[in-house]
């Protein structure tokens, strides 16, 4: 069921179905982005994926590895990304990253993304 919830995850951003998010998401989940403030509450994310997607026009995040801990009512659940895009300018957006996903039930209360924000500053500055 676990693994199932996080595919819903993926499938909604993927599409830009965000409003699908909250079907996967706890009230008060808590999104933490290397770099970043936290995003706090489902309402904020789903305010936060469209704006931080806002300047792709095509975004694929792309599990290549699935690690799963799961327990009698939570669960944890580690994923390898391969994220490949495109800006509006045309310009390919292409890194690795880790996900790290708590699960309550049915729901996701935590998410931790972690990837090389150096790599990724220098892919998206303007040339």
């Amino acid at each position: 069921m676990s693994r199932a919830v996080v595919e819903g995850y993926f499938a909604a951003i993927n599409a830009d179905r965000f409003t699908e998010l909250a079907d996967v998401l706890a009230p008060g989940v808590e999104i933490h982005t290397v770099g970043s403030a936290p995003v706090v509450g489902r309402d904020a994310a789903l305010a936060h994926f469209p704006a931080l997607l806002a300047n792709y026009a095509e975004h694929d995040d792309r599990v290549t590895r699935w690690i799963e801990a799961p327990r009698s009512d939570t669960a944890a659940i580690v994923c390898e990304i391969a994220f490949r895009g495109r800006l509006n300018d045309g310009r390919p957006v292409a890194f690795d990253a880790l996900d790290v996903f708590d699960l309550a039930g049915d729901r996701i209360v935590r998410v931790a993304t972690w990837f090389d924000t150096y790599d990724l500053r220098r892919q998206l500055r303007v040339r």
